[in-house]
């Protein structure tokens, strides 16, 4: 895939995380590209009523292992607004899937997140690799930086008030 087709199908998954936020949720989502280039399937964040598994990412790990071949599974690329988590990267391992794209990295939201004094994740937020080694990844994008901060800002706010505007240098 070029970089401008990665950037298009990331831009769907920025707006999932978007409709996720906006429905109360954390903003992540994911989409399942096959082959051909076909969406198969997409998702966003559903964790607002509890169950902190409900990752999109992990939801396109179970409907690929349901839905598809195992060889289908291998040639067809996830796409997502945020790096994988450790479960996330494990399921994609595990069910055979190909690339991982992603908008974001793991380091940039926990840099975020310290830079605005929130509370670390329960979970170590080690890279797709670490956990899945085989897997070939692409991310982050740092065409999309700015509105991946933002849409994490605004979700942060909820739980903290005012936080600041631009992402913290590098």
């Amino acid at each position: 895939m070029t970089r401008e087709t990665d950037l298009g199908f990331l831009r769907r998954c920025v707006e999932l995380a978007r409709e996720a936020l906006e429905a109360g949720d954390e903003p992540f989502g994911s989409l399942l590209v096959d082959a051909t280039g076909e969406v198969r399937f997409e998702d966003r964040n559903r964790v607002q009523d509890g169950d902190e598994t409900r990752h999109p990412e992990l939801e396109v790990a179970r409907w690929s292992a349901s839905h598809l071949t195992a060889a289908q599974r291998a040639a067809s690329t996830v796409y997502t607004s945020g790096e994988h988590c450790p479960m996330c990267s494990a399921a994609h391992a595990w069910v055979g899937l190909g690339p991982i794209v992603y908008a974001g990295s793991s380091a940039q939201l926990v840099a975020w997140r310290t830079a605005w004094g929130l509370p670390n994740s329960p979970v170590l937020p080690l890279a797709i690799n670490e956990i899945a080694p085989g897997v070939e990844v692409r991310g982050p994008f740092v065409e999309l930086e700015e509105e991946v901060f933002a849409l994490h800002r605004q979700q942060a706010e909820r739980y903290s008030g005012s936080l600041p505007e631009s992402p913290p240098s590098r």
